[in-house]
């Protein structure tokens, strides 16, 4: 893993305008943030690196979350919401005591373009025709939706897995590498991935995207639903696991969080934002006839509005990590958090 350089940054800043945005907030931020390239990916454009961020406090010891975008360059919006909130934490960090502070016992990481060759070429798939989030190599345990929940068919299709025999692709493991080296094995670690395109409503996902049994940290996850829903109420987002609705092979996220569990030491809540896109296409049918236009708000105030409707619960999630131990159940109410929990999610869909 290299260091970051601004050779490597100026030849793709010339292509991708997300990535002029990221170098500009590295050059603002100074010595307040650490940036250094994961991996650099082959594109039609030239060579872009995947570029990782961090600030705060590095001590393994400490609670850290991570915001992650990108990973389908076809739903740019999610890449924009990552720069955005890094943005205003880099603007911050001018004036704010009380950041600086936070950020004594906080780490805060950063991967806001996790495919730079899609987010080019406006294709949910990496160059070579991959989708990373179909990428990883376990299969789910039962059907999934065909096609749509990730296949080893051919790359001319959608969803495409890439072949079993091989390795994971270069966005994916710097992906993966990121996350270890920076969230697994903390005493409390959160990742949030930005996407788009499903619903009217603003979803948040946490495991399993490849089975209907719930995840190990049910309770930690719905004691995190419950402090949302008491301090940031109302607020517009639906949480739930993502197998409520389908299921599918290679999800990164599960990939990860199964990691986080052979390790056995500490809690990592991985959770995915999608941003329900149907609701601009409602606004402005005429999204429909851009492809881009499915995923994104295409308008220049909606996009605005989109940039600052997550702000809140972003710097909520912040404080949320930070104090996790303060809200994390204990012995004497895990138990009902969990039961409260299958309640909440599970009792109509376990089979």
């Amino acid at each position: 893993m290299a260091v970051f350089t601004a050779d490597a940054g100026s030849r793709a800043a010339a292509v991708l305008p997300e990535m002029q945005q990221l170098l500009r907030l590295i050059d603002q931020g100074g010595t307040m943030l650490q940036a250094r390239e994961l991996a650099t990916v082959d594109t039609l454009g030239g060579p872009l690196p995947v570029i990782g961020v961090t600030l705060g406090n590095p001590d393994p010891k400490v609670p850290a979350l991570g915001f992650i975008g990108g990973v389908h360059g076809l739903e740019r919006i999610g890449a924009q919401v990552v720069l955005a909130y890094l943005g205003s934490l880099v603007r911050r960090l001018r004036w704010d005591l009380s950041l600086h502070q936070q950020l004594e016992s906080l780490r805060l990481v950063f991967l806001p373009v996790v495919n730079p060759g899609g987010v080019l070429a406006g294709s949910r798939a990496n160059p070579q025709g991959i989708d990373l989030m179909r990428n990883a190599p376990q299969d789910a345990d039962r059907g999934v939706p065909f096609l749509v929940g990730g296949h080893r068919l051919t790359r001319l299709l959608p969803y495409y897995r890439g072949r079993a025999d091989e390795p994971l692709q270069v966005e994916s493991d710097a992906l993966c590498r990121f996350v270890r080296e920076e969230l697994l094995g903390r005493p409390v670690s959160v990742a949030i991935d930005f996407h788009s395109g499903f619903g009217l409503r603003d979803r948040i996902w946490f495991p399993y995207a490849r089975t209907r049994r719930p995840m190990h940290h049910l309770a930690e996850i719905h004691a995190l639903c419950e402090v949302l829903d008491q301090c940031l109420s109302p607020h517009p987002y639906v949480m739930e696991p993502q197998s409520r609705h389908y299921l599918t092979h290679g999800d990164l996220w599960d990939h990860l969080y199964d990691e986080s569990l052979s390790l056995d030491r500490g809690i990592f809540l991985p959770m995915t934002l999608e941003m329900g896109s149907w609701l601009w296409v409602k606004k402005n049918p005429r999204q429909l006839l851009s492809r881009h236009g499915m995923f994104n708000p295409l308008i220049e105030h909606r996009q605005q509005r989109v940039l600052r409707r997550h702000m809140a619960w972003m710097d909520f999630m912040t404080r949320a990590t930070q104090s996790a131990l303060r809200w994390l159940p204990g012995p004497d109410t895990r138990i009902d958090h969990g039961e409260q929990a299958l309640i909440r999610w599970y009792r109509r869909t376990a089979r």
